[in-house]
């Protein structure tokens, strides 16, 4: 072997074992898992190397990758399909291995590397945008088999006949497919039927929570909402919640009252601020029963639950007594408007109303509020957040 060989096969060698590595630990880090990144990637790199070298057909190595990452999951108690869509990006990277170590005609290459790029990409979309768990192992079967079946691998020249003319290489791709639609066929109709409210709460009871980058697409207001970062798709942007903490540190309100409690964070913005000023308290509310007792159990724990009166109520049936001082609307986006008329008149003429999610993508609430402008209640800034913030004070009673 010559020295130019020798340092490309090092090369190679290497590559399959780094890549992998980096896959996982990433993988690991955006999902905040407790597990070791080096024995996972272990486990999941061995059916690579072996299938590399020996070689075998990708349905034996991704078969026996699926069961070692069954394994690793229950091992480390993470849920199995998490660890199969963490196991999906090497996966593919075995197809790419395949492709490094003999001669291929590159519009494979192309569709390989395109299909590792799709499902790396996918991973991050399922945890940003919350996305049913074995989504990307499913995807990954599904496009496999595809790739087996218009071009079979011709590692070890597998092309025997099974049935009536089908390659194995064709045989296994439709295999593939199948697994994979079948899967998804499964989780996808249950994933969509259960509400975004409760499948985000039980994504934090199960994996936590963290930032990660906004999911919002781009307004003609706000070109860059990858600038920002969030929690999850439905509570406020970070950014938001410090706006929000520091708007009652700075307005120094004695009743704040807070439409859609959701996870809480708000809840908690509003309540730290309240804490500084040392006076004061937050009217929250939640019509959801199950999502209010998540919410209640974090203000519970939090240290601040002095500052917090958490209500499980429809926001139209809420009983406030006295002047609220600041009042922040993130309930349902189409009982926006029904909110701020229904507690305008309790509104102090110094106060300040916010209402979130008026973007102009969503549109609902920022013309309800350009509507409440028009109509000469209330004056109306449009803040340019991605998912939008409206900050607003009514008119009467100002001098």
């Amino acid at each position: 072997m010559t020295i130019p060989d020798a340092l490309w096969h090092f090369v190679r060698v290497a590559a399959l074992i780094v890549c992998p590595y980096l896959f996982v630990r990433t993988d690991i880090r955006r999902r905040h898992l407790l597990a070791d990144t080096v024995v996972l990637t272990t486990g999941l790199v061995v059916p690579v190397l072996g299938g590399v070298t020996f070689p075998l057909s990708s349905t034996i190595v991704i078969l026996v990758m699926g069961i070692v990452a069954l394994l690793l999951a229950r091992i480390y108690r993470i849920p199995y399909l998490v660890m199969l869509d963490i196991a999906a990006p090497v996966a593919a990277f075995f197809t790419v291995a395949q492709l490094m170590l003999r001669p291929a005609d590159p519009g494979e290459s192309a569709a390989a590397l395109a299909m590792l790029y799709w499902l790396w990409e996918e991973g991050r979309r399922s945890v940003q945008w919350q996305r049913p768990r074995g989504i990307v192992i499913g995807e990954c079967l599904v496009l496999r088999g595809v790739l087996g079946c218009i071009d079979p691998p011709r590692v070890a020249e597998r092309t025997y006949v099974i049935l009536a003319g089908i390659s194995s290489g064709r045989f296994e791709g439709v295999l593939s497919i199948l697994a994979g639609a079948i899967l998804l066929a499964i989780i996808v109709p249950r994933f969509l039927r259960t509400r975004e409210e409760h499948r985000i709460v039980a994504d934090v009871s199960a994996t936590g929570e963290s930032l990660q980058p906004e999911y919002m697409a781009p307004t003609p207001e706000c070109p860059h909402p990858e600038l920002w970062k969030m929690y999850d798709s439905m509570s406020a942007e970070a950014e938001v919640l410090d706006f929000l903490k520091a708007l009652v540190i700075t307005l120094k309100p004695n009743l704040v009252v807070e439409t859609g409690t959701f996870m809480g964070v708000s809840t908690l913005a509003i309540a730290e601020g309240l804490k500084q000023n040392g006076f004061g308290r937050v009217i929250t509310v939640e019509y959801d029963p199950k999502v209010f007792a998540k919410a209640k159990e974090r203000f519970d724990a939090s240290g601040l639950a002095s500052w917090i009166d958490a209500r499980n109520h429809s926001s139209l049936e809420l009983r406030v007594e006295g002047t609220i001082d600041l009042l922040f609307s993130d309930s349902d986006i189409n009982l926006r408007e029904r909110e701020v008329r229904r507690f305008l008149p309790q509104i102090s003429p110094n106060g300040l109303i916010l209402i979130h999610d008026a973007s102009s993508h969503q549109k609902v609430v920022r013309e309800a509020a350009l509507r409440l402008e028009a109509e000469g209640l209330i004056s109306v800034v449009l803040v340019p957040t991605p998912r939008g913030l409206v900050v607003a004070q009514k008119r009467s009673g100002r001098k």
